[in-house]
């Protein structure tokens, strides 16, 4: 259920909770989504790839190109607002954290799209980088992020994990495909991204506010149908 973590306290998703791993699925590709818009339109930067940005700063830092690394830097720092909206959100409202948390990613990205449509640049940037880092407060145990929902490398690794413990004779020899699943629908929204920017350019950003928009209202559903568990 979506009340409860998204992780076993054996880093293992949970396989009997069909409407979390499809949701985290889902979050995974409207990251993506927003990333491809992102890079593709604005010069190589990321809205949910904070290690990108990184050595994007590093490399303007150390290049002289001041211009880059301030843009950088200031993508890291809005990414980081959004992760500590989303906590902030989480120990206030612990009974509708998820659906409140999804609510301020649609919002976001509403006003980004609104912001495209007027003056697009680096401001927009911004409003998505915050999104993604608001988003990865959607999935969480303890009041901390359980599965990075905007990042895929974790993912990887965990991928990678699952797939050694199952040619070793673990008894979870599945446990290895929540986690690829995860990284694909990362790239098929990188993929579908890139397609409807090429075709509509910034007016897509209209897609990933209705499809967030979509996903609060399922995740509110479930988190009613699920009992509360403090």
């Amino acid at each position: 259920m979506l009340r409860r973590a998204a992780l076993g306290h054996d880093g293992t998703m949970h396989r009997t909770e069909p409407p979390l791993a499809a949701i985290a699925i889902c979050l995974a590709a409207l990251a993506g989504f927003v990333d491809a818009l992102a890079f593709t339109s604005l010069g190589g930067f990321f809205a949910s790839f904070m290690s990108g940005n990184s050595t994007r700063l590093g490399v303007g830092l150390g290049s002289g190109r001041s211009g880059d690394a301030i843009i950088a830097i200031a993508l890291v720092m809005s990414f980081v607002a959004g992760v500590i909206l989303a906590s902030v959100i989480v120990r206030a409202r612990p009974r509708h954290d998820k659906a409140l948390v999804m609510a301020a990613v649609t919002a976001f990205l509403a006003i980004a799209a609104v912001v495209a449509g007027i003056a697009p640049g680096s401001l927009v940037l911004m409003l998505l980088a915050l999104a993604m880092g608001t988003e990865n407060g959607i999935l969480h145990r303890d009041g901390e992020v359980s599965v990075g929902l905007t990042y895929m490398t974790g993912a990887l690794v965990r991928t990678g994990q699952r797939l050694a413990g199952a040619l070793m004779g673990d008894a979870d020899r599945w446990g290895w495909v929540p986690w690829l699943l995860l990284w694909a629908g990362f790239v098929a929204g990188v993929v579908l991204g890139v397609g409807a920017q090429a075709y509509m350019g910034w007016k897509a950003l209209w897609f990933a506010a209705a499809a967030s928009a979509v996903l609060t209202l399922l995740i509110g559903r479930i988190g009613r149908a699920a009992p509360y568990q403090p």
